[in-house]
């Protein structure tokens, strides 16, 4: 594919793209195209960097292991949980896929959960998971699929396909830029990135419980920030390689427990790139596997979040026998074919007595 060729849409990114009553494109989704073969141009600067951050992370491993203080294992468990929140239930469900609202409050403190993440401000994140969803398993996919590694890290160690860059500049995103939070958060990303992913991180266990250099700076800054790192990396990769694909067979995207439990729920990616405006990112009716749903109800409870998008069992039901591969269980609550044992110890909230 040349580089001002046009590229297909192949998938759909907001609730406005879905024309079809299953909501679908208003023709299947076109059959995937093969990575055009081009000579990668490398970043070296890239490989340096995360080269040494992968050999300082696994170091960092074993002084968790061996000698870092529990409060500084749990300051980077807090750490990680907080970077994750800011990619899932901001940058991705909240920025990139409109899937639901939030007040100032919460944008706040999504935005700073994000800055802590380091993967570049939530505007540009937003804007590329935009480009991947409109244009998946295409040249103008930023991580397009020309294997494991690619997928995964190797898109961030070279250049981009022009054709990313293109798309990326059609797209349409006013609504982020319309944002005052991601205003500030991109204007002053230098500044409050390096503070919030790097020198609080380190300075807070040296001076709030004692801990050594070494180990603040390998346990909790760098091992935490590589590990969130590949976590989110696991869902370009992993989830669009392994796993069942009920909803759309016809797409790479999978069901992928193991990317969920590390990715706070991004794992169920084939019901993910089928109705990418579901708040849930899943069709799971608890927090099993899914932290971020969890986060995202509470606070809608307290009136931060709210517009919250999901999917009918109907609709559903209509794409899984249209498209899917046949794996899917069952078609909600109560359907003759769900795990008796899963009623029997199902919480239900506010029952009506009948």
């Amino acid at each position: 594919m040349a580089p001002n060729a046009t590229v297909e849409v192949t998938g759909v990114l907001n609730e406005g793209d879905a024309d079809t009553i299953d909501g679908g494109l208003a023709k299947d989704i076109v059959p995937l195209k093969r990575a055009e073969k081009r000579k990668i141009k490398v970043v070296w600067r890239n490989v340096i960097a995360f080269g040494y951050l992968h050999l300082a992370a696994v170091y960092g491993l074993w002084l968790l292991l061996t000698s870092a203080k529990l409060y500084t294992v749990g300051f980077a468990f807090i750490l990680y949980v907080i970077s994750g929140l800011g990619i899932t239930a901001g940058a991705h469900r909240l920025w990139a896929h409109r899937s639901y609202k939030a007040k100032l409050p919460l944008r706040i403190i999504l935005a700073a959960f994000n800055t802590v993440a380091f993967q570049d401000c939530a505007l540009h994140w937003a804007r590329d998971h935009r480009v991947h969803h409109k244009y998946s398993e295409t040249d103008a996919d930023p991580h397009n699929t020309r294997g494991f590694f690619f997928s995964h890290i190797g898109w961030l160690l070279c250049r981009k396909h022009p054709e990313v860059i293109a798309k990326g500049r059609q797209l349409d995103i006013a609504d982020l830029k319309a944002d005052p939070v991601l205003r500030f958060q991109q204007k002053y990303y230098m500044i409050l990135m390096p503070i919030a992913c790097f020198i609080l991180p380190t300075i807070t266990p040296v001076y709030c419980w004692g801990e050594t250099w070494t180990n603040a700076w390998f346990v909790a800054t760098l091992f935490r920030w590589t590990f969130i790192l590949n976590a989110t990396w696991l869902v370009n990769s992993a989830a669009h390689k392994w796993g069942d694909r009920p909803y759309d067979k016809t797409i790479n995207p999978s069901e992928n427990k193991t990317v969920a439990t590390f990715a706070f729920g991004e794992g169920w990616h084939n019901y993910h790139h089928v109705f990418p405006w579901d708040y849930k990112t899943a069709e799971l009716g608890n927090y099993r596997l899914n932290f971020t749903t969890a986060f995202i109800d509470f606070f809608a409870k307290i009136g931060w979040a709210y517009d919250l998008k999901t999917v009918s069992n109907e609709i559903v039901e209509r794409r899984c026998k249209r498209t899917g591969d046949g794996t899917h269980p069952t078609w909600g609550w109560g359907d003759k074919d769900q795990d008796k044992d899963e009623i029997k110890h199902a919480t239900i909230i506010n029952r009506k007595e009948e």
